[in-house]
């Protein structure tokens, strides 16, 4: 079975579905007076081919789950009529945030960016979770902005990497296409928590181990489950494309570590 096409996408919405899980935003996530015993938050990072993320979220409506949606300021990502279906459909949708990358790391100049582009996708939804951008070649972590400044003082209730307590949410994202690449990620990871999910036997390499688990009832009670809607497709030219593509990612993040390593 091909991974990472929509079909298989399709079954994994299905599965958690008829498994119990509760599917809630990210922002519901946050706001909620009391969680469910079993949820799960889809957080889809629009990095490129935005058309891809519509046919995704089409899926999910038709499967009765709604997720959330964190769109770059670049223009294949950033597709007004895409931002606006993904809303209609009853999605979230967010602000995938990199100024400090976009800003060459100067704090003061990242926020006026951020609170421009904040107020941009706000004439589209309520915008009130941001996530941020890895940006993996780029030697700053946009998530540094909040060391000088607050998110809460623009009317954001979350960002994943400060406000999940992964003591009791399981992180499972496509980062390398696959759903054990925190191996190649450069800042898409919870390093703290990794060592124990390995020790707990919690590791998947393909969607068929995550759908395996579920039937067997291994997973986690809460997930979060990032996955990069450009990466899932069913045309084969587009799907053996992308394996060409990350390949090549991959092995360039694994000389960035490295290199970071040895600084």
């Amino acid at each position: 079975m091909r991974d990472f096409t929509q079909d298989i996408y399709r079954q994994l919405v299905v599965a958690l579905r008829e498994a119990g899980y509760r599917f809630m935003t990210f922002e519901e996530y946050c706001t909620a007076a009391k969680k469910p015993e079993r949820l799960v938050v889809l957080r889809h990072d629009v990095d490129l081919r935005a058309r891809r993320s519509q046919e995704v979220a089409e899926i999910e409506a038709q499967e009765q789950a709604k997720a959330s949606y964190y769109f770059r300021v670049i223009d294949e990502s950033n597709r007004p009529e895409v931002i606006r279906r993904i809303a209609q459909l009853g999605h979230e949708i967010g602000y995938h945030y990199e100024d400090m990358s976009r800003t060459d790391g100067d704090a003061d100049r990242a926020i006026r960016h951020f609170e421009g582009w904040l107020e941009y996708f706000r004439q589209f939804y309520p915008v009130r979770t941001i996530c941020m951008h890895g940006a993996p070649t780029s030697r700053y972590d946009s998530k540094d902005l909040w060391k000088k400044y607050n998110y809460r003082d623009f009317g954001i209730v979350g960002e994943p990497y400060f406000d999940v307590d992964f003591s009791d949410m399981f992180y499972l994202t496509d980062t390398g296409r696959c759903w054990d690449g925190y191996k190649v990620s450069v800042r898409d990871k919870i390093p703290e928590w990794q060592d124990e999910w390995i020790r707990r036997g919690l590791v998947f390499h393909t969607t068929e181990d995550i759908l395996r688990a579920i039937r067997e009832n291994r997973l986690p009670k809460r997930l979060m489950i990032t996955t990069h809607p450009q990466r899932w497709t069913n045309r084969w030219s587009a799907w053996l494309k992308e394996i060409a593509l990350q390949s090549t990612k991959n092995l360039i993040k694994r000389g960035l570590i490295l290199v970071r390593k040895t600084k």
